[in-house]
């Protein structure tokens, strides 16, 4: 429930006062004798669903360009008439099931630290999840997106477009690109150094640490944890769930891929840089596109017949270009999507047929280890450029006719260029002490 004060200008107490007494509030009012223009203050609790319709009536008998409107949170209120009206708000199919406009804006403005904490706390975010995809630690990332406070700036933002409040809007989108910007020069600034120190923790092919790897080869499934942060996002500040974990949602999806753009930008890896960039601006647009919508459809905007056009025209706007910048970006990751069925039906084949081709008796000797489908190519344009297959027996030596045998068995799942690698490990030696012991020594054949 809300407590509102309003200071009333001249002239307007009676057209308040008679709103009121139409609402069923129970109000208090006092005279105002400071000598600023105003006539009473009038004070009176409201079910927190009733505050939203209540201004908006409020507005429309014109004090709302001249009053002092004060919100604040109410512990308990013992009044019938307060019952009441809490009843008919509740379940008699009022508008306004959540939480206000008014309040809406100030919570979205909260959320929005000052700009100097906003960079501190960013730039430590990047530096904590540079050194976790480094270091391939999960734990560690995670703990740069609780502290990376981007919540408040991507609602801010939607809120801002919706509402009319050109402020909250500018101050919304700026932080966003700032912040994005300061977390990926961050991050190629550390994985520089890092570099420099020798730190590869996975060679040269850094992108194979787990971690990394999910960020730089993004497809139409990363745009699920976007939207739902988006969605989420609202809701929270809507509803009064948890902003916190939320937050952490939002960070989920724009911190550890502008890490990620940052380290293979200094490990001069181009088409890993490209996928994380495409999948940092991918998310941005989807939790602005599901942020604005929300809002939208839970009827977030100024009400009124001159009051909807001044807003619906730059929300449409909006979510145009937020649409059409996603469908753009879309299609390539929808293309990587594709390829990733299309290998792991490939690879799944291929284990098929490898198991069925080691089972006849001419090859009782040898076992399948491994099936691993290569790619060529860099993000996004890839395509299948063949089948790796890992067999061991004791005798490292080639097969005569088995690479010919598995290629007429894989061939006819995969493209006509696709190419068969057999390569072959001693997968047991016994010592001369009777022991057993595992060597690697391999040899292919295609």
């Amino acid at each position: 429930m809300r407590y509102l004060e309003i200071t009333i200008p001249k002239g307007k107490r009676r057209p308040v006062l008679d709103i009121l007494e139409e609402e069923g509030v129970d109000y208090v009012v006092s005279d105002e004798t400071s000598g600023r223009g105003y006539a009473a203050v009038v004070r009176f609790p409201l079910p927190t669903r009733a505050v939203e319709p209540v201004l908006d009536r409020l507005k429309r008998a014109g004090i709302d360009d001249d009053a002092s409107i004060v919100v604040i949170n109410a512990e308990t209120v013992i009044s019938t008439e307060f019952s009441t009206l809490e009843d008919r708000y509740s379940h008699g199919g009022q508008k306004g099931a959540r939480t206000s406009r008014q309040v809406l804006r100030t919570k979205a403005d909260e959320l929005t630290p000052p700009f100097t904490i906003y960079a501190v706390m960013l730039l430590i975010s990047a530096v904590v999840a540079t050194a976790g995809l480094l270091a391939d630690s999960p734990a560690v990332v995670i703990g740069a997106m609780v502290i990376a406070p981007l919540l408040g700036p991507a609602l801010a933002a939607n809120v801002g477009i919706v509402t009319g409040d050109d402020r909250l809007k500018a101050t919304g989108f700026r932080y966003q690109l700032v912040g994005v910007a300061m977390v990926v020069v961050a991050s190629i600034a550390l994985a520089f150094l890092a570099r420099m120190a020798g730190l590869e923790p996975a060679g040269v092919d850094i992108v194979v640490a787990t971690e990394l790897e999910e960020r730089v080869s993004p497809n139409l499934f990363s745009l699920a944890v976007a939207l739902g942060a988006g969605i989420a996002g609202i809701l929270s500040l809507t509803r009064g769930f948890s902003e916190a974990i939320v937050g952490v949602m939002i960070a989920a999806a724009l911190i550890p891929p502008s890490a990620a753009v940052g380290i293979t930008v200094a490990w001069g890896m181009h088409g890993a840089a490209i996928g994380a960039a495409a999948l940092v601006i991918v998310n941005l647009l989807s939790i602005n596109l599901a942020a604005l919508a929300t809002l939208w459809v839970a009827g977030y905007r100024p009400q009124g017949l001159f009051e909807v056009s001044p807003t619906r025209r730059p929300t449409y706007t909006y979510a145009a270009l937020f649409g059409v910048g996603l469908l753009v970006l879309a299609a390539p990751l929808a293309g990587v999507t594709l390829l990733d069925f299309h290998t792991t039906e490939l690879e799944s084949s291929a284990e098929d047929e490898v198991e069925a081709v080691l089972a006849e008796p001419r090859y009782d000797h040898l076992e399948a280890d491994a099936v691993t489908v290569e790619l060529d190519g860099n993000y996004p344009v890839q395509s299948v450029e063949g089948v790796t297959v890992t067999v061991s027996g004791e005798d490292p030596g080639p097969e005569p006719g088995l690479a010919d045998r598995l290629y007429e068995a894989i061939e006819p799942h995969g493209d006509e260029s696709v190419v068969v690698e057999v390569q072959y490990v001693v997968a047991e030696q016994r010592g001369e002490d009777g022991t057993q012991r595992t060597a690697s020594h391999p040899s292919s054949e295609s």
